[in-house]
């Protein structure tokens, strides 16, 4: 059975959750199924020590008896890329060394299912973009998604010609249900016109979408500065408050269940935030607790303020790494994918798919 690698048009697509759904079933129906993410981009420091949880998950899940390199034989750190720009990093050694723990998988497996990185240009500066890795093992790529407005559709198709023949088709994922008719109706028949295959359309489940502003309190270790306010709104996107106050106010009105980020002291920009309905939660950096009135207002309109130590660049990273990656690491979310990829793609044929 011809390898299967799970790649995306921009990030925070699900790929975690879909390739292992996708693992999951195949082994649910018997196939001997192997895992490699071969390029390892969410890190722990610069030193080459990998904080990747994608093949962590996946070998709790698939039962895999391999070691973390073995499952991710290339560790993207900002370090390995200067390395490489310095000619310290070569390409052919590397390619060798990934396709030697591939080959040792795919030996004892029936299926290999890889995970992309989150751009399909990573890797380029060593010659192991995802669709160059895709080409040195034969996989089938599943292109994942999502799909806002028409112009999406351009980087579909801009992604299908760097994909070329290893193309098994594209998986739209967390489609909202504004837009799920016109892709169904008029954006899947145009797909199928250019011979590009259309392996399924998963809807829009809120749960798998963000995190809930308690949970994303928890995780940053912030303090919620408006005790009376709910906190199980969900968060999807963050959302940065650095400018004027009228730039802001423009900026938050066309963005939607978002976290705005701002310093403790811009008053100015927490109030453009508590006007736009698409604020849903505040995250103050700095240390900077705001005036009584502001905290007022806040409750008054029930968007929950939360308070960090930090500096607002690190506030930005903290909180984007979070919602980026934690609703995809779970056992829960790849069990909830299964439901959506079974009910709504064809799954014989993203796990049998093979390119005519």
């Amino acid at each position: 059975m011809d390898p299967i690698l799970v790649t995306s048009t921009e990030e925070a697509t699900g790929k975690t959750a879909v390739a292992l759904a996708l693992a999951t079933i195949a082994q649910d129906q018997g196939h001997d199924v192997g895992y490699m993410k071969p390029k390892g981009t969410r890190l722990q420091s610069a030193t080459g020590k990998t904080r990747d949880e994608d093949p962590m998950l996946a070998r709790d899940l698939l039962g895999l008896d391999r070691e973390m390199h073995e499952l991710e034989p290339i560790v993207y750190t900002p370090t390995f890329v200067e390395e490489a720009i310095r000619g310290r990093e070569n390409p052919a050694d590397l390619r060798e060394r990934l396709l030697e723990h591939y080959d040792s998988q795919a030996a004892e497996s029936d299926l290999m299912v890889l995970e992309g990185t989150d751009r399909l240009e990573t890797g380029g500066i060593v010659d192991l973009t995802d669709p160059e890795i895709a080409d040195a093992v034969d996989a089938n790529v599943v292109l994942l998604s999502r799909y806002d407005e028409p112009e999406d559709i351009d980087e579909i198709l801009a992604a299908v010609d760097q994909i070329g023949d290893n193309l098994a088709g594209v998986l739209f994922n967390a489609v909202p249900d504004a837009q799920f008719d016109q892709l169904t109706t008029d954006v899947v028949p145009f797909l199928e016109s250019r011979d590009v295959p259309v392996l399924g359309v998963l809807p829009r489940i809120q749960e798998l979408a963000g995190m809930t502003v308690g949970d994303l309190a928890d995780r940053l270790g912030a303090q919620v500065l408006t005790s009376d306010v709910a906190t199980d709104l969900f968060i999807e996107r963050f959302t940065v408050g650095a400018m004027s106050a009228e730039s802001a106010l423009q900026q938050f009105r066309r963005t939607q269940n978002a976290a705005m980020i701002t310093s403790g002291d811009r008053s100015e920009i927490i109030t453009a935030g508590l006007e736009a309905s698409g604020i849903k939660c505040i995250i103050l950096s700095g240390g900077f607790r705001p005036t009584s009135a502001v905290l007022g207002k806040a409750e008054e309109r029930g968007v929950p303020v939360l308070l960090l130590q930090s500096d607002t660049r690190m506030t930005i990273d903290r909180a984007e790494d979070i919602l980026r990656t934690g609703p995809t690491r779970s056992a829960e979310t790849v069990d909830r994918v299964r439901e959506l990829i079974t009910d709504h793609a064809e799954v014989d044929s993203l796990i049998d798919a093979a390119p005519e």
